[in-house]
């Protein structure tokens, strides 16, 4: 058993050095960047719901259900993002495939631990603008890549078979890149100017997780959860460099000259978050339920401080699904044992730019494919985030999610006869 722990252990440190979360979103300049983890494939496929401590599932967004588990269990999961990026007069295709999460929760007897690595937020984007000043055409090319990882370790105990209670203790941790260039598409004007920006970031938060559930009746039961994350302070050491450059349309760059200049370090919010959800359903048949997410966005700050085009307001998640098995325990049809998810979720993403708040939509599908104790989980969400008004970009999305939860006995006591 120990050989399996180390195993393990090795595919998370090896996953650091490919764990590079990335993004297509040119919203994710902002801020800390798109916020990607978003919950393991199952709960995805509800619309976000996370409202159940599953026997045999990582619940990775609520700590209190790691002492619901009965047996060990890895889980590893990724997406596939297709992304057509839109204006009123252009649109542009993009695509990204990404690991969500790797981790392992432990149970033992009434508690429960998890650890393991997920991505918080991600940069990822490359836009161009183009104008005429004085008679004459100005190219400015923007793009950025880097994102912010997250190793927690966490616990839970279960006070009686109805309420359990957790914690999970996370140090997030990335570098994020960026580059603005600027040039006159004249024979006559060689040179052009570069500014590269370059953030190291690192910090620890933490998430409190409370769930509860009862009988209703002899087939329905009634589920609760509730999460608190308190606000948590990310350091961002920041440096710029700029530099003038001989720039080919082929996107060559000869630095003709480049000088480091100073910029104040950086304090990043990672806001207050509740959430709350709740829902009625019998765990081998069906379930269905709403869960509500605040969060207090309009803390958040920019990396540098000569960003202006953005503000932040507070922002609210709202997700609706659930799940259906025809009959878990069929012997004759292996479809009847397949879970069946679907979810919807509205999110307020707290991003203010140009007067218009950024919007996401998204529409979620959902199976459980059962092999054993374990299972592999496939999500499908159709999304929408953004718009075309006041010179913004909307994003229109397509989300192929593949995750796998791996459950078995680790630790059994041996007999002696």
């Amino acid at each position: 058993m120990i050989k399996k722990i180390i195993v393990v252990v090795a595919i998370l440190m090896t996953t650091f050095s490919w764990a590079q979360d990335n993004s297509s979103s040119p919203y994710s300049y902002y801020g800390l960047g798109e916020i990607k983890f978003k919950g393991t494939q199952d709960s995805r496929a509800m619309g976000g719901l996370n409202i159940v401590g599953d026997s045999l599932h990582l619940n990775l967004m609520n700590p209190a259900s790691y002492s619901r588990l009965r047996l060990t269990t890895f889980g590893i999961g990724g997406t596939s993002n297709f992304n057509r990026l839109q204006t009123e007069s252009e649109n542009e295709k993009a695509q990204r495939t990404t690991l969500d999460y790797i981790a392992v929760g432990l149970p033992l007897g009434k508690f429960g631990f998890s650890f393991g690595l997920t991505p918080f937020s991600a940069v990822g984007y490359k836009n161009q603008d183009v104008s005429v000043i004085d008679g004459m055409e100005r190219t400015r090319l923007f793009s950025g890549d880097g994102n912010i990882n997250r190793v927690f370790v966490g616990g839970s105990y279960s006070f009686t078979k109805s309420f359990s209670f957790g914690v999970d203790f996370s140090y997030n941790f990335g570098k994020i890149n960026s580059q603005a260039v600027e040039f006159i598409t004249d024979p006559s004007v060689q040179l052009g100017s570069r500014e590269r920006n370059t953030s190291n970031i690192k910090g620890i938060a933490a998430n409190i997780g409370l769930l509860y559930n009862t009988p209703l009746n002899a087939k329905t039961e009634f589920y609760s959860s509730l999460t608190y994350s308190p606000e948590a302070e990310l350091n961002s050491d920041n440096n710029r460099n700029i530099a003038t450059i001989i720039y080919n349309i082929n996107g060559s760059e000869l630095v003709a000259d480049e000088q480091d200049i100073p910029v104040n370090d950086t304090k990043l919010i990672i806001p207050t978050k509740v959430s709350f959800g709740a829902g009625i359903g019998n765990s081998k048949k069906w379930l269905i339920g709403a869960e509500v997410s605040f969060a207090e966005n309009s803390k958040l700050t920019n990396r540098f401080d000569d960003i202006y085009d953005v503000s932040f307001e507070n922002a609210t998640k709202i997700s609706v699904g659930g799940f259906f098995i025809p009959k878990y325990d069929s012997f004759s049809s292996y479809l009847s044992r397949v879970v069946y998810r679907a979810g919807f979720r509205y999110e307020n993403t707290g991003l203010v730019i140009n007067n218009e708040s950024i919007n996401d939509y998204g529409m979620n599908f959902g199976l459980g494919l059962p092999v054993g104790n374990s299972s592999i989980n496939l999500g499908f969400e159709f999304g929408k985030k953004g718009t075309t008004s006041n010179g913004l970009i909307e994003e229109n999305y397509f989300n192929l999610s593949v995750g796998l939860s791996l459950s078995d006995i680790w630790f059994k006591k041996r007999k002696i006869d």
